[in-house]
């Protein structure tokens, strides 16, 4: 028999993984869609994207900077044409 608290904890853990995607990919949608963000707004974006994920998952930087960093790079040189 499985231990019901372990499988709560992974329940748990799946929903702020999914809230985390969810987040991610509204600031990529507003970065990319709306004509008047400047590239500060969009930067603050980023930052408190990073932010609130870190908040969610302490001790995950590397993953944040593997998974999500590299998406949110391609997608502000792409909309603000950075060199």
């Amino acid at each position: 028999m499985s231990d019901p608290g372990q499988a709560n904890e992974l329940q748990l853990e799946a929903q702020k993984i999914r809230r985390l995607q969810i987040m991610i990919s509204m600031v990529m949608s507003v970065i990319s869609q709306d004509p008047n963000l400047t590239i500060e707004e969009a930067s603050e974006l980023v930052a408190g994207a990073k932010r609130a994920a870190l908040a969610m998952f302490p001790d995950k930087e590397l993953a944040y900077d593997i998974l999500y960093k590299p998406r949110l790079q391609r997608l502000m040189n792409e909309r603000f044409r950075i060199q």
